[in-house]
């Protein structure tokens, strides 16, 4: 698919912030939103999911959004939600193999490459190849508006997870990321699997990764009453891990239906569940002539923030203090945690503004605390919208919206 550049979209002036009624998390508008994504075949099968914010070292109002979009591959965009560049997802490796699906994407700082020189990497993981991409960033060409990625993937990148390409094909794949320095934390699909990759560069100025350990998160969960909880899912499918993000050496992964974990990023020590979605011990029931699974009864087990599943996680750093948020997708709200000891803070929801509509069934989130020009002076949050509107017939629709943070402070001092 050719490259699309300075695709038209909607830059607002910040909008002011509505007062929540009692009882209702308060509402924030998006300054900006990107152009939309198609999930079918004429539009590339592009399903957006989590964006990255890479902060220009010199010229921070020509930093940059990365964002996935699954069999659609990778975008670009400037911080007016223009489209700068379109990566493709890789073709199948032959007949009858899945190709290749980009699912969540994260940021390396100066890693350095073969070649001697220093280049910042975006990481995506492909849950269709089981394997990580890696595209090195070019300041200048972000800085000019130019394409700013380029391919950096050694070609003998190693499966993640699995061992033969049959097995790739089971979609038991790599799924969700999260950086850690120079290491990445990788989630399995459809498993409660975690590992831990090293970068490590390769001849010619490529990329590649090893294997350094997996930890298992549980499957199985018990209860006060005595009894074990088992979260509903598809015959032979585990409450799979995808949002995560790690802080100060401490890795927070979200386990869809169960809620966010806290635990070491080198995937050593204890993990401790740090909170609960609202369904937590509730026992549904699978449907295999809908595919879905039926609610059980509420037993009172679950926590109070969080309506499954339990989605994308980012951190905004304030100094040495700061907050954790996590998308909330079952209520298309988002938490906010203390930073410092995780207590709960409040809950905010990306609302319709005047001309940009909200974000809802959100997966991804990044938020940057980095002055970015003057229309994001305190920090930037980005946010996937699973239901971009207006809709365009029964085509499945996506995008990514761009939020000034001072609306998100000014909800949480709320």
């Amino acid at each position: 698919m050719p490259v699309r550049a300075l695709v038209s979209t909607v830059l607002l002036l910040v909008t002011p912030l509505a007062p929540a009624a009692a009882g209702e998390p308060a509402a924030v508008t998006a300054a900006a939103e990107t152009p939309p994504l198609y999930d079918d075949e004429a539009g590339g099968n592009a399903n957006g999911d989590d964006p990255a914010i890479w902060v220009h070292p010199t010229r921070p109002g020509r930093s940059i959004v990365i964002a996935t979009a699954k069999e659609g591959g990778l975008y670009v965009y400037a911080l007016s939600g223009a489209q700068l560049q379109h990566i493709p997802a890789q073709l199948p490796p032959g007949d009858g193999h899945e190709p290749g699906r980009l699912n969540n994407v994260d940021l390396v700082r100066g890693f350095r490459l073969s070649t001697g020189v220093k280049a910042d990497l975006a990481v995506a993981s492909d849950r269709g190849r089981d394997q990580l991409r890696v595209y090195a960033i070019d300041p200048a060409a972000a800085a000019a508006g130019r394409p700013p990625l380029k391919d950096v993937t050694d070609p003998s990148v190693p499966f993640v997870f699995n061992s033969t390409q049959e097995e790739v094909d089971e979609a038991r794949t790599a799924y969700g990321l999260a950086v850690s320095g120079t290491r990445v934390v990788v989630s399995r699909r459809h498993q409660t699997t975690i590992g831990l990759l090293q970068l490590a560069a390769a001849p010619g100025g490529k990329v590649t990764y090893h294997r350094v350990r997996t930890l298992d998160l549980p499957a199985t969960f018990p209860l006060p009453d005595g009894t074990t909880w088992v979260p509903c899912a598809e015959p032979g499918e585990l409450p799979q891990v995808e949002g995560m993000v790690v802080d100060r050496g401490t890795l927070y992964a979200a386990q869809e239906d169960v809620g966010v974990w806290r635990l070491r990023a080198d995937l050593t020590g204890r993990p401790v569940l740090m909170d609960k979605v609202k369904e937590y011990g509730r026992q549904d029931t699978y449907d295999p002539a809908t595919e879905e699974c039926l609610p059980g009864p509420d037993r009172g087990y679950g926590g109070s923030h969080l309506a499954a599943d339990a989605e994308g996680l980012t951190v905004y750093e304030d100094g040495d203090h700061g907050y954790l948020l996590a998308s909330s997708q079952g209520d298309d709200t988002f938490a906010v945690y203390d930073r410092d000891d995780n207590d709960y803070v409040g809950q905010f929801r990306v609302a319709a503004g005047a001309r940009v509509d909200g974000a809802e069934v959100s997966d991804g989130a990044m938020v940057t605390s980095v002055p970015l020009g003057r229309s994001y002076p305190e920090g930037l949050l980005v946010v996937h919208d699973g239901a971009d509107t207006p809709g365009d017939g029964d085509r499945e629709v996506t995008n990514f919206k761009f939020v000034d943070w001072r609306l998100v402070e000014d909800a949480i001092d709320q």
